[in-house]
């Protein structure tokens, strides 16, 4: 293990985070696209350790969205993976069968759930639920883009 000598500067290194304001561009984003496409949503982003930081609940949005927006997001920020990925992945003959069981029921499998990479990092996730399979997952990157501006800021 290399050491630090006395005189000598530490590296640095720095990573992204994802704070509320950017959380709450994150989800104005999505719905927009949502407002845009005419499909109510539910929206939310989670940070690195999977803690919700901004959710919003359009008008007129499915019920079970709330929950299904904050799963996928977890999904995507526990799992380092987009919800939609993970279809063919659980099926019996795939290489993670049965893992949409695990998590107590949180691990969800259709589109909607993008995680926020910063480098080789996952640093946070967005969920977004209310439409059909397309419809979540144009409204959830539309949030990925305002993660990835900030991040080449």
């Amino acid at each position: 293990m290399a050491r630090i000598s006395e005189g000598q500067v530490m590296p640095r290194v720095e990573r992204m985070e994802i704070d509320l304001a950017l959380a709450i561009e994150m989800t104005n984003a999505a719905k927009a696209k949502a407002k845009e496409i005419n499909a109510p949503m539910s929206i939310a982003v989670l940070d690195a350790g999977a803690n919700l930081l901004s959710f919003q609940r359009m008008d007129g949005a499915e019920l079970a969205g709330p929950n299904l927006a904050v799963d996928k997001a977890y999904t995507s920020v526990t799992n380092r993976i987009d919800t939609g990925d993970l279809r063919a992945r659980i099926a019996p003959d795939g290489d993670l069968p049965g893992m949409n069981a695990n998590g107590n029921g949180r691990y969800i499998a259709f589109a909607g759930g993008i995680p926020c990479w910063d480098g080789d990092r996952v640093v946070g996730a967005i969920g977004v639920s209310g439409g059909s399979w397309e419809e979540d997952q144009i409204c959830a990157e539309a949030g990925i883009e305002i993660f990835k501006r900030a991040c080449n800021a």
